[in-house]
C-alpha cells in the first residue's frame, strides 16, 4: 500500500508526533529522554530548525516544528535512526524501535496554532507522567511561554503579518 506523500516546503510548519513499536516505553529512565533531547537540540540548531513546542511522553514524542532549508524527513531520519541505535546499543536488543515512519501534520499559521503547544504541552499532565506543570523539564513550556507573547505581541502590533488576522481574544 503506498503511504501518501510527505508535503514539506521551508517554512512549512509541522506537529510531529513519533511511536514506538508495541507501545512500549521508548525512554527508560532520564538518561534516555537527555540522550534523545540533546541529539534532537543538537540536529535542530545545525539545520536551523526552530521547534516551538516538545513532549517527551514514555511511548510517543510531540515536536511543533517549523522546517527550514533540511527536508523534515531527513531531520527525522538522522533523529530517529541515531536515537535508535543508542538505545539498542544500551539494551542489547535489535530492529526497529519506532513505528513506520513518524507522522507529521501540517499546520496553519492561524489561531489553532495558539491551541496547539497547549495541547502538547498538557500531554504528560494528562498521562499522569507528572503531578503539575511546575514538575516540567523535558517539555518546552517556558520556551512556549516566551514564544507566545511574542506571537500575541506581533498580532496586536500588525494582525495581517502574523496570519492571525481576524482572530480576536
Amino acid at each position: 500500500m503506498l503511504r501518501e506523500a510527505r508535503i514539506d516546503a521551508p517554512g512549512a510548519l509541522h506537529h510531529v508526533i513519533v511511536r514506538r513499536i508495541e507501545r512500549k516505553a521508548i525512554f527508560k529512565d532520564d538518561t534516555d529522554r537527555n540522550n534523545f533531547f540533546e541529539r534532537w537540540g543538537q540536529i535542530a540548531a545545525e539545520s536551523e530548525t526552530p521547534c516551538f513546542a516538545w513532549a517527551l511522553m514514555s511511548n510517543h514524542v510531540h515536536l511543533l516544528v517549523r522546517t527550514g532549508t533540511v527536508a523534515l524527513s531527513t531531520l527525522m531520519r538522522r533523529l530517529l535512526t541515531g536515537y535508535a541505535q543508542y538505545f539498542n546499543r544500551r539494551y542489547r536488543r535489535h530492529g526497529p524501535l519506532f513505528q513506520n515512519r513518524c507522522k507529521s501534520i501540517l499546520r496553519r499559521e492561524d489561531a489553532y496554532l495558539l491551541v496547539l503547544p497547549r495541547y502538547i504541552h498538557l500531554n504528560p499532565l494528562r498521562a499522569s507522567i507528572v503531578a503539575d506543570l511546575k514538575a516540567l523539564d523535558l517539555f518546552s513550556r517556558g520556551v512556549y511561554a516566551s514564544w507566545a507573547i511574542a506571537i500575541l505581541f506581533s498580532t496586536f502590533l500588525n494582525p495581517a503579518m502574523s496570519g492571525l488576522s481576524g482572530v480576536t481574544a
